[in-house]
């Protein structure tokens, strides 16, 4: 499995699309898959997601807001947990299920509460309102060896500044996937931005 740290964010994906996008993604290096619980029967493409490419891929759920849907997403074979918020109850659940936990947090203070709470690493999230500067304020203070996904606003054109403010990796939303769009045009961004990943990480 690549060490890139590229989370690929399938929102809106179908269960009948999700293998197909999914292979694409891992062929050109992205082995890290999220599909947001408000996607349609999310459930199904994660558990189609874990059969097929659970030995080469990291499956997972996002906007995951409960205990309940994190047993849920465990059920369905799931291993990866990413929230939008700082939520101590999914984060303790989580782990208690043996699932990797990567929940959202903008402040000082909601990192450390995540940490805290044994999350694997955070999602610097929206980044677009906390940016490069912001998250280098906040690795100051952080500590040593934390990991930080930088999600919302991070992007090839911008890669090189996130990596150089202390960003482990990114979530990777619209840039890979929108609604309808085939394998193909999803293996195209996926080589794109894996080659910016690549160029920025210099």
């Amino acid at each position: 499995m690549t060490e890139r740290k590229i989370i690929a964010i399938l929102r809106g994906i179908t269960p009948e699309d999700v293998e197909p996008v999914g292979a694409a993604l891992i062929a050109a290096g992205i082995t890290w898959i999220e599909v947001p619980l408000n996607s349609p029967r999310a459930l199904d493409s994660i558990a189609r997601l874990a059969r097929r490419f659970g030995g080469d891929a990291v499956v997972g759920a996002g906007t995951v807001l409960s205990a309940e849907e994190v047993a849920a997403v465990r059920a369905a074979g799931g291993r990866l947990i990413v929230s939008p918020d700082t939520n101590p109850a999914v984060i303790r659940a989580t782990k208690a299920q043996g699932l990797l936990s990567y929940p959202g947090a903008m402040t000082p203070t909601e990192c450390f509460a995540a940490l805290a709470a044994g999350a694997d690493g955070l999602k610097l999230f929206p980044g677009a309102l906390i940016g490069p500067a912001g998250l280098r304020a906040i690795r100051a203070v952080l500590p040593p060896g934390t990991e930080v996904l930088a999600v919302g606003g991070a992007g090839p054109e911008n890669f090189a500044a996130w990596f150089a403010a202390g960003a482990s990796g990114f979530g990777i939303g619209t840039a890979l996937y929108q609604p309808g769009d085939n394998a193909d045009a999803v293996a195209d961004r996926a080589h794109a931005i894996i080659a910016a990943y690549d160029r920025g990480a210099e």
